[in-house]
């Protein structure tokens, strides 16, 4: 895609990532992240028009295409195949609608769910008994449920594929109508389900037994940039996020298939800072993990956000950091995932650069400090004492000066040694308990 001509969105238009998500999302996923594009006008309007067309023509959802069909030839005449394809979707529709009708409606008798049990097996033969249902009218409503979500009924899909699950005794396609519930789920906000759906996946895909490496990488990568729905959407998301992205398994897939993901690990490491967290050791420790793997990854992925983290805290560069905020602020407001997080991120990020400056400074200038947090002279006083407040910082405002006073402690030498041996004779002890016990074990033996 090429970038509309002239406006402000040139920093958006280059970090655009919508083009490596594309991908590793479903078509109908994709097509909210077009319909993004084209609200913020980052690209040429007929451009994205055709894109939106070439996504969904070969969908089920004949009347929208055929009203993008319209859009791009000026409202001249549909051509017949699109007639015919609408017409082919009904024909369809009716047939599904009439091979699932028994299967449907028996699980809609409250006595029939309640008489079944955990083994599906003994299910299938009590079904097939007592109410002619049969296997092939039960994998009809996986086709069925897979028909609707083409066709965009995103409720119906979910529940239909819901009901075949739970009869159903083939893993292969129970496992692509967990796909599919957790796409539909997603496409219809029901976000208490997607997280459901979520874990099922991360069940089938983790085990041990999962087919060969390199499909399992490929199931991770899909899990990682589906979940970006969910975790940019639900309470606790970026925690959740920060918690699947650093575990081992998926931060190995995302250096080794995606690294562009560290743009949204950066935004949810940085926003749950909450102007506290300096003292938090685990937000200390997703900070550290998301650091060493920037510094890891420079070489195959960078933007103003992973960049503003190694200027802040590899090469301790607030010049640049101030610089690579800026340009960051274009990107969160043009992302599709993240333009609800912008200006948490940026308020956690200022934090981050005051809490990181009053460390290395003894006597800090308020107009300059102002200055690389974007703020007025006025505005970075109030942000300072509100800093020092929160973080109980040992430091004072001299007004007079128009500067704040650090206070660094100095910890003398041998505090420090006996700081740093305070616990090595109960580690001495340790491993003097733990030889002991393996000797008086092998002696017995």
């Amino acid at each position: 895609m090429s970038p509309a001509a002239t406006n402000g969105a040139d920093i958006a238009c280059k970090y655009d990532l919508t083009e490596k998500l594309m991908p590793f999302l479903d078509r109908h996923l994709m097509f909210p992240l077009i319909e993004s594009l084209s609200s913020k006008e980052l690209y040429d309007e007929k451009t994205v028009l055709e894109l939106k067309y070439e996504l969904l023509k070969d969908t089920n959802m004949t009347d929208y295409t055929s009203e993008l069909w319209m859009q791009l030839h000026n409202g001249d005449k549909l051509p017949q195949e699109l007639a015919d394809r609408k017409n082919d979707v009904l024909s369809t529709l009716e047939k599904f609608e009439k091979s699932t009708a028994t299967v449907l409606q028996v699980l809609e008798n409250p006595e029939v769910v309640a008489s079944l049990k955990q083994d599906k097996n003994e299910n299938l033969r009590l079904l097939e008994s007592k109410y002619n249902v049969t296997v092939d009218m039960i994998n009809d409503l996986y086709k069925y449920g897979q028909f609707q979500y083409n066709c965009g009924k995103y409720q119906s899909a979910s529940d239909i594929l819901y009901h075949f699950r739970a009869l159903s005794t083939d893993s292969s396609l129970i496992a692509s109508a967990t796909w599919g519930k957790f796409a539909a789920d997603i496409l219809s906000l029901q976000w208490d389900g997607v997280l459901e759906e979520l874990q099922k996946l991360r069940d089938i895909v983790d085990q041990r037994s999962f087919g060969d490496p390199l499909t399992q990488l490929h199931h991770r990568t899909w899990i990682i940039h589906w979940a970006l729905f969910p975790f940019f959407n639900v309470d606790g998301g970026k925690e959740q996020l920060c918690d699947l992205f650093f575990s081992s398994s998926y931060i190995s897939a995302i250096q080794a298939a995606c690294p562009w993901i560290l743009r949204y690990l950066t935004v949810a490491v940085v926003s749950i800072h909450n102007g506290r967290a300096h003292g938090n050791a685990n937000f200390q420790r997703k900070l550290k993990d998301l650091i060493r793997v920037i510094g890891q990854e420079t070489y195959e992925y960078r933007d103003p956000l992973t960049e503003f983290i190694r200027a802040l805290y590899i090469d301790c560069d607030f010049e640049e950091a101030q610089a690579q905020l800026a340009d960051a602020e274009h990107i969160l407001q043009n992302d599709f995932f993240l333009v609800a997080s912008a200006d948490g991120f940026l308020d956690s990020a200022r934090h981050l650069i005051s809490e990181l400056y009053c460390r290395i400074h003894q006597r800090i200038d308020i107009a300059q400090l102002s200055a690389r947090l974007n703020l007025t002279t006025e505005q970075g006083e109030k942000w300072i004492a509100n800093l020092i407040q929160d973080t109980k910082m040992d430091a004072r405002i001299d007004e007079s000066e128009g500067a704040v006073i650090m206070n660094h402690p100095v910890t003398s030498v041998y505090q420090q040694v006996i700081e740093k041996t305070k616990g090595l004779t109960f580690r001495s002890n340790q491993v003097l308990t733990q030889a002991v016990s393996k000797h008086e074990s092998l002696t017995v033996q």
